[in-house]
């Protein structure tokens, strides 16, 4: 819950921020030098970019939350089983070994989206977020996929044959 009240915040706070540099783009092109004007529509830029970043980076999150709702529903989440240091960060041996175990049951199945999210979560644990992103961006669009049709009877090909 923490997490998501400070997501919220970092959202308020930089629409904001837009609108306050939106404003002033606009004072830039109101006053109608070609210095201003060139200026003040290079500063709107800028918020539309904030905003189309801030818009993919939360329909990211609400798909990744979605996945964790579903696979949280069937039981499998990964289990915390990491161990931890006194201080409490994660021990980069335990990562390892997670990691190592999330990634061969990633490659025996790799188009099952719930093995690239526990990869994901694996890669997190190891702070390496980038990868942790595109992992879960895989299991995103693998769950999002359409199932394939089913072989019926009668329909092996389509020039039947």
């Amino acid at each position: 819950m923490r997490a998501k009240i400070t997501y919220v915040v970092t959202a308020a706070v930089l629409v904001f921020y837009f609108g306050l540099v939106g404003s002033r783009g606009f004072l830039l092109i109101r006053h109608g030098t070609l210095l201003t004007v060139t200026f003040g529509v290079a500063v709107l830029i800028l918020p539309l970019i904030g905003i189309w970043f801030l818009w993919k980076n939360t329909q990211f999150v609400r798909r990744a939350n979605a996945l964790a709702a579903e696979l949280d529903a069937e039981g499998g989440l990964p289990v915390d089983e990491l161990v931890r240091t006194p201080s409490g960060r994660i021990d980069r041996d335990s990562a390892d070994a997670v990691f190592a175990r999330r990634q061969e049951e990633t490659e025996d199945a790799p188009d099952d989206w719930r093995c690239w999210f526990r990869l994901a979560v694996a890669y997190q644990d190891a702070r390496d977020t980038p990868r942790a992103r595109k992992a879960m961006q895989r299991a995103i669009a693998l769950h999002n996929r359409p199932a394939p049709a089913p072989d019926l009877p009668g329909n092996s090909s389509p020039s039947g044959a």
